[in-house]
């Protein structure tokens, strides 16, 4: 991934994702918080993945999808 994108909020829906990344061609969006801080990114292989799982519903937000990293401290 080269940090250019679609970027989307991370509060969106997996479906909504889904369609916006088959609008844009794109097999990734890049994330935003509330800030518009990007915050990360996810793939059309993992949105997939997870909406087949038994957690999915249709109000799964993509925060709710995408990992989190563990903090970075410096010593």
């Amino acid at each position: 991934m080269d940090g250019s994108g679609p970027r989307v909020s991370d509060d969106m829906t997996v479906e909504v994702a889904l369609s916006v990344m088959a609008g844009a061609r794109v097999d990734y969006l890049l994330l935003c918080d509330g800030d518009d801080q990007c915050t990360g990114s996810i793939t059309r292989a993992e949105l997939v993945a997870h909406r087949a799982g038994s957690t999915y519903t249709d109000r799964t937000r993509l925060r709710d999808v995408v990992p989190v990293s563990p903090p970075f401290y410096s010593l």
